[in-house]
C-alpha cells in the first residue's frame, strides 16, 4: 500500500482499540516508520468531543 500522508494527520475514529488501532498503526507503517498514533478518548458525534480532539491535535482542524 502506498499512501503518502507527508505534512498531514491521518483521524482514525475508534483507534484506540480493535480494528481502529489496527489501521493507525498500518497507516504509521506505511510512512516508511516516520508516522506516529496517538490516542485521544473522545466522543467525535458532540461538539466537547470535537474540541477535545482539536485541543489536543489543532492541525487536525485544518
Amino acid at each position: 500500500m502506498n499512501i503518502d500522508l507527508s505534512a498531514r494527520t491521518a483521524i482514525i475514529s475508534g483507534s484506540t482499540g480493535g480494528i481502529g488501532l489496527a489501521i493507525a498503526c498500518g497507516l504509521a507503517r506505511a510512512q516508511g516508520g516516520r508516522g506516529q498514533v496517538h490516542g485521544v478518548v473522545a466522543d467525535l458525534g458532540t461538539a466537547a468531543g470535537a474540541e477535545t480532539l482539536f485541543a489536543a491535535h489543532p492541525k487536525a482542524d485544518s
